[in-house]
């Protein structure tokens, strides 16, 4: 197999940087890596249209930290580099992914996002920085303070430019943009490419390098990245539907889509009084209390977060299972955005959508534009998930065997009081019956201790849309 090390180093990059994503564990570069980093190398303007999760902040960190540090400068207030995202959460996460990388070549990446203490991000402005990852609105809060200078700068990054244009930021961008030097380089990345975003790019990219990734598609026979499901249920059966839902699948963490913050606080509300450990994340929350769901999803101690879009743009959680919509999006490319959380790269995810019976004409939509079958599966029965508990119990029966047998074959006795009472039982009942009845009292805890309440009662608030 190609060794990260020499797949990195055939696209010229320098060997600090190789070295870097090598510790990283990147064994190959991803079809956006390929394409985007030797055009940008090469000091030319790149337009490039990569959905969520193809590996773009690699594809564009990498390269101008390959450049700036060529181009060894004092380091002052003056930042070389400028990569503008449209969230906050996306501005940790990136300035994050970029100090990773830079180790190796000694530059230093501040990243500037509301909500955050003015007075921190000024000292480490102050202190100097090579590249700053920011915000719009941030960004020309310092600006204004002229704790963020421009005149210096050699490239600037847009990244998901489309997400900016959705969230208002088009005229902080067309002014952060004139404080630019005339002569840069400039890269914008977008999941899509709508008018607005060739118009920005006509005004601001000379004569760009254009590159189109799609999302990777599923080969004939191949099991897909992202196994993509949907429910068709009523309205007034859609809590019951989740419930059932999340007893089968049984994620490890989710995100459940709804399209309303009153829907989002109802939901969590519920789930969380029936043992789920839920927590609500949508715009009307203060932004301290977004951090302090995030830090607890990312912890741990939540397994399941009910958002709105708007407040998940830009959220990058490493250990994401499932993605479940708890409505239909109206847009076929908010689809793809939310099932684009889980199934990143070299991982896989489970995409799960509730539909009412007219919402099939949205499903029908989304599968043209994603170019992929969506299956329609029937809700979960009761005979369904005793089953599934006990395909669980067997599992777990058939590790707890296979140790004691390999704890036998290294002289140990793990089991040797309980033979005593198998040994008991068995000159009064047939041994059948025994490890029948056994498996049926393990049956019987897990399921009281796996799930939080009992399938299907999920009492919901029914909030209209």
């Amino acid at each position: 197999m190609v060794t990260a090390t020499h797949a990195f180093a055939t696209l010229g990059l320098a060997a600090p940087l190789v070295a870097a994503v090598d510790a990283l564990g990147y064994e190959e570069p991803t079809p956006i890596q390929r394409e985007a980093i030797p055009v940008l190398l090469s000091g030319r303007d790149l337009l490039g249209q990569a959905a969520t999760g193809t590996g773009k902040t690699a594809a564009f960190a990498l390269p101008m930290l390959d450049r700036l540090a060529s181009e060894r400068a004092p380091r002052g207030a003056d930042a070389r580099g400028l990569v503008l995202v449209p969230t906050r959460e996306l501005a940790m996460q990136v300035a994050e992914a970029v100090h990773k990388y830079s180790r190796g070549v000694g530059l230093a990446v501040v990243a500037l996002y509301g909500g955050a203490s003015m007075d921190d991000q000024i000292r480490a402005l102050k202190r100097g920085a090579d590249v700053i990852v920011a915000t719009p609105g941030r960004a020309l809060d310092h600006m204004r303070r002229t704790t963020l200078r421009l005149g210096a700068l050699r490239i600037l990054v847009l990244d998901e430019a489309d997400e900016m244009l959705d969230m208002g930021f088009a005229d902080d961008l067309e002014t952060i943009i004139k404080a630019t030097p005339a002569v840069r380089q400039t890269a914008l990345f977008s999941a899509t490419m709508p008018a607005r975003i060739a118009s920005i790019a006509g005004r601001h990219l000379t004569n760009p390098a254009r590159i189109t990734v799609a999302r990777e598609h599923t080969a004939a026979g191949a099991a897909p990245r992202v196994r993509q499901a949907a429910y068709i249920v009523s309205r007034n059966q859609k809590a019951a539907a989740l419930g059932r839902v999340l007893e089968f699948e049984r994620p490890k963490s989710a995100i459940v889509f709804c399209r309303t913050r009153i829907e989002v606080d109802a939901l969590t509300e519920a789930l969380a009084s029936h043992g789920y450990r839920a927590q609500a994340l949508h715009g009307g929350m203060m932004q301290r209390q977004r951090d302090r769901v995030m830090q607890l999803f990312r912890d741990g101690r939540a397994d399941l977060l009910v958002a709105t879009d708007v407040a998940a743009r830009g959220l990058d959680i490493a250990h994401l299972s499932h993605v479940i919509n708890y409505d239909v999006p109206s847009a076929a490319e908010d689809y793809l955005h939310r099932i684009g959380r889980t199934g990143r790269i070299g991982r896989e995810g489970v995409a799960i959508t509730l539909a009412e019976p007219r919402e099939e004409r949205l499903l029908r939509n989304i599968e043209r534009f994603i170019r992929q079958r969506i299956e329609i599966v029937a809700v979960p029965t009761a005979a369904d998930l005793r089953l599934k508990r006990l395909d669980t119990t067997r599992a777990a029966l058939r590790s707890r065997l296979i140790d004691a047998r390999d704890a036998r074959e290294a002289n140990a006795h793990h089991l040797d009081e309980v033979r005593v009472v198998v040994d008991a039982l068995a000159q009064e009942f047939d041994v059948k019956d025994i490890a029948a009845a056994a498996v049926r009292m393990a049956h019987d805890v897990s399921a009281r201790s796996a799930t939080p309440s009992s399938p299907g009662s999920i009492p919901l608030p029914r909030a209209r849309v």
